[in-house]
């Protein structure tokens, strides 16, 4: 054991590269209540049976393993993580994961049906909060997402910070001519509210049409921020940290961009993904999947049977991990699930 009660990183979770895996990321189900163009195809998406996806159980004996084996931290994804039902289990049965080493226990959602669920989810464990909003006008949240309820997301981010959740931060995906006009308006925020503002870099994935014009490299965001705010302060970055931080001098939030087309991260990369159906995901862009649903529902003895069926499964899978993601050219004539399935 490690200091403070943190289990040492676990041989399966380290990489040919040394990279040790140690930030989990959960899909709790594909389905959301909004249609973001750059998240799910204006079709929909096919949703698989129930008995494909994970229970309850299953989560929470993953989100165990993954703990035991050096895992300190979780984010809770989707689709949008606030419609399944059992949201509130889950959290609580993670909450107690803190004893045995979980140190963030976090969630991604759109925020719509998020305040009257925020308390008890803060009591039941959770302490991060990234909300995804893309536009601060509502008429263009309707037209972004397909769907009303902006007023409902800003209530849910202003009882965020009223509850006192200690990381809050806000995602907006950047795309020329749709929302980049509304940056500065997002660094605004920060003056007074306590939270962090990322700008993300539009990404390809199945079904978004994305294009190359649409991008706003994050060095062209800069500069319009600096133009309007003065120069940002450069605050040090957290070492596996995806997000670069900036601050606006006398602003109490900050400034972060996700850079994922134009300055990859990969080479600190300590992130994997559990699909809603059970399958272990080594990197955001790769569509290498290998299931561990299926081996949970195999028959086993006791726990220590049920670890040494999967344990060499997840310590191949990320041994398989490649040293960078392709370049945006190539990500973007490839082949991976929709956002909405992989829940970023």
């Amino acid at each position: 054991m490690a200091s403070h009660g943190i289990p040492q990183v676990s041989r399966h979770l380290v990489d040919t590269f040394d990279r040790q895996h140690t930030y989990l990321r959960m899909s709790l189900t594909e389905r959301c209540n909004l249609r973001c163009t750059y998240c799910m195809p204006e079709e929909g998406v096919p949703l698989r049976p129930k008995d494909q996806l994970l229970t309850t159980d299953e989560i929470l004996t993953l989100a165990d393993l993954f703990v035991r084996q050096g895992v300190t931290k979780i984010r809770l994804t989707g689709g949008e993580p606030t419609v399944r039902p059992d949201l509130l289990q889950i959290v609580q049965g993670m909450g107690q994961l803190k004893a045995k080493g979980l140190q963030s226990l976090g969630i991604t959602t759109n925020g719509l049906v998020l305040k009257r669920k925020l308390k008890d989810l803060s009591l039941a464990g959770l302490d991060a909060l990234n909300i995804s909003l893309d536009t601060l006008d509502p008429h263009m949240f309707e037209i972004m997402t397909r769907r009303k309820g902006f007023d409902r997301v800003m209530e849910a981010l202003d009882r965020a910070i009223e509850i006192g959740i200690p990381r809050i931060k806000l995602n907006c995906v950047v795309m020329r001519g749709v929302n980049d006009d509304q940056v500065l308006d997002f660094v605004a925020l920060t003056k007074t509210m306590p939270i962090r503002v990322r700008f993300i870099e539009y990404m390809p994935f199945d079904g978004n049409q994305w294009k190359r014009d649409k991008l706003v490299p994050y060095q062209e965001l800069i500069q319009r921020i600096g133009s309007t705010f003065g120069q940002m302060e450069k605050c040090t970055d957290d070492p596996n940290d995806t997000t670069k931080l900036y601050k606006v001098p006398g602003h109490i939030g900050h400034v972060g961009f996700i850079t994922s087309m134009t300055e990859h991260f990969c080479h600190t990369c300590n992130r994997l993904r559990i699909t809603t159906d059970g399958n272990i995901k080594v990197c955001l862009f790769g569509n290498a999947e290998v299931s561990l649903r299926d081996l949970l529902r195999e028959p086993h003895a006791d726990q220590q049977a049920l670890d040494d069926r999967l344990l060499p499964v997840i310590g191949a899978a990320v041994r398989k991990k490649k040293k960078q993601h392709a370049g945006m050219f190539e990500l973007a004539a490839s082949k991976n699930r929709p956002m909405v399935l992989i829940g970023g």
